[in-house]
């Protein structure tokens, strides 16, 4: 959607504009990434490393992998901060083994890029009612540094999220181009978003801290898309599919709260909560 809208605005524009996409799910170890090119005339539609004014990555892993196509010293860089852990970074079940993730921070990244924004897009969207706005987030970061009219995003935005999701996007571009407005005039309003995101190092040790913690699961039935990865991905064998294959917590004296059914959902249906006070908070 991302890339469309783009594309869209760029022909709005009247530039010339070429796409590329290769669809995957990088969450079970493919990729997923759009090149968009747009001028007055565009030959190619791909992007070299090195040759991209601008960087938006939904995730930070891909913001990682796609960061040598930036232009040094020019390209604006865009981020969510959210790690999802794809299951080939969960290759060893064994306790204290070290997760195949990527350790750079924002901190680290942001201090080697003039011009670069890392926010924590997920958690901002589930603040505004629907988590799955945070891609049309970014787009509103996005939006500040491109000279296109404001109007014009929400526009081709209306256009290509669902009827009964428009008002609730809108108001989630709205939100991330004002935090980027904010950032620009005061980078420091950004500091809370530069902390390192949450990495388990160890992504079963807290199995051995447990000794009956809180743990609760919640898993959201009518977004469960029956794919089994949280069933075949479980250290403790503690999920299954019930009759109507939605994935079910049917052993939770079993569950530790590792948080990998949660990291590998393709469909953010799963959340753990470990301390009782997150789950009056968000009921």
């Amino acid at each position: 959607m991302v890339s469309k809208v783009l594309a869209t605005i760029c022909q709005m524009q009247g530039h010339q504009v070429k796409q590329s996409e290769v669809h995957g799910m990088a969450k079970r170890g493919g990729g997923v990434f759009s090149h968009v090119r747009f001028g007055e005339k565009v030959w190619s539609p791909t992007i070299p490393k090195g040759g991209a004014d601008v960087l938006l990555a939904l995730e930070w892993a891909e913001a990682m992998r796609w960061i040598n196509h930036l232009r040094p010293g020019k390209g604006t860089f865009i981020s969510d901060t959210q790690h999802i852990m794809p299951p080939f970074a969960c290759r060893s079940r064994q306790r204290n083994a070290d997760a195949a993730y990527t350790r750079e921070t924002p901190h680290e990244i942001l201090e080697q890029i003039q011009d670069g924004y890392a926010m924590d897009a997920t958690t901002m969207a589930r603040d505004l009612g629907n988590e799955r706005a945070a891609n049309t987030m970014l787009l509103g970061v996005l939006s500040t540094a491109l000279d296109f009219p404001a109007e014009d995003w929400r526009d081709v935005i209306s256009r290509f999220v669902p009827p009964k999701t428009v008002d609730i996007n809108i108001k989630a571009f709205d939100h991330g181009r004002e935090w980027a407005e904010l950032v620009h005039e005061n980078p420091d309003h950004a500091a809370e978003q530069l902390r390192r995101p949450e990495i388990a190092p160890a992504l079963l040790s807290e199995a051995g801290e447990h000794d009956g913690d809180f743990v609760q699961l919640d898993i959201n039935v009518d977004w469960c898309k029956s794919c089994d990865i949280c069933v075949k991905m479980c250290p403790e064998r503690c999920l299954k599919l019930d009759d109507q294959l939605k994935a079910v917590l049917h052993k939770p004296e079993l569950c530790t709260g590792c948080r990998i059914c949660e990291w590998l959902c393709p469909d953010l249906a799963i959340t753990v909560h470990r301390d009782p006070a997150n789950v009056k908070a968000s009921a």
